[in-house]
C-alpha cells in the first residue's frame, strides 16, 4: 500500500524567510513618483515604471534612499556595491574616532615636588592625546585630617595644567579619596594637528 505524497504540510513562516533589505529597491517601491538620481541618469521627477526602465537599461537597481522626502529620492546604483560601500564607510569612521579614555594619577598628602612634576607631565601628554584625567589624593589612615593639604595639592596641580586642561570642577571628597577631574582644551588638539 502506498503512501500519499507529503505535500500538503503545515506552512512554517519561519522557514526560508528572506531578510527585509535595508533600502526598498526595484518592484518593492510603490509610490507613483520618484525623483531620480544617478550617474548617467537625468535628474528630475518620474513615475516609478519609468524609472525602473531607466534602471533596467543600464542593467542597475532602482534604490529609495530617502524615503522621508516628497517624492521620495531613489538612485540608480548596483545595490550590492552600494551596500559594500556603505559598510566600508561605516568600518572607516568607526576606526577613525577615537573614544577619549579616563586617565587616573595618584597622590598622598605628602608628595614630593619631583613626583608632583613628574606626574604633571604624564597628565599634560595624556591632555594633549585628547584623554580625561581624573587626579585624586589617597588618605590612608589618620592622614584624612590633612584634608586642606590634599585641596592644596589638587588646585596646585589644576594651575600647573592650566594650558594643557580645564578643571571641570572643585576638588571633592569621597570616602577616603579627594578627586579633581580635567578636560582636555578643544584647541590642544587642533595645535595638535597643526604641528
Amino acid at each position: 500500500m502506498a503512501l500519499p505524497p507529503r505535500g500538503g504540510g503545515r506552512f512554517n513562516p519561519r522557514f526560508n524567510r528572506q531578510p527585509e533589505p535595508e533600502h526598498r529597491i526595484n518592484e518593492r517601491i510603490r509610490v507613483p513618483q520618484v525623483r531620480l538620481v544617478g550617474d548617467n541618469v537625468t535628474v528630475g521627477v518620474y513615475s516609478t515604471m519609468e524609472a525602473l526602465k531607466i534602471a533596467q537599461e543600464q542593467e542597475l537597481d532602482l534604490v529609495e534612499i530617502s524615503p522621508t522626502a516628497d517624492p521620495p529620492v531613489c538612485k540608480v546604483i548596483d545595490y550590492k556595491k552600494f551596500l559594500y560601500e556603505k559598510k566600508k564607510k561605516e568600518k572607516e569612521m568607526k576606526a577613525n574616532s577615537k573614544q577619549s579614555e579616563v586617565k587616573e594619577i595618584r597622590f598622598t598628602p605628602g608628595t614630593d615636588d619631583h613626583d608632583f612634576d613628574f606626574k604633571a607631565k604624564h597628565a599634560e601628554k595624556f591632555l594633549k592625546d585628547g584623554n580625561k584625567v581624573k587626579a585624586y589624593v589617597q588618605f590612608k589612615g589618620r592622614a584624612i585630617m590633612f584634608q586642606d593639604r590634599g585641596q592644596l595639592l589638587l588646585l596646585k596641580f589644576a594651575e600647573r595644567l592650566a594650558e594643557a586642561g580645564v578643571l571641570e570642577s572643585m576638588p571633592k571628597l569621597e570616602g577616603k579619596r579627594m578627586f579633581a577631574i580635567f578636560t582636555p582644551k578643544t584647541g590642544s588638539n587642533k595645535k595638535k594637528a597643526a604641528v
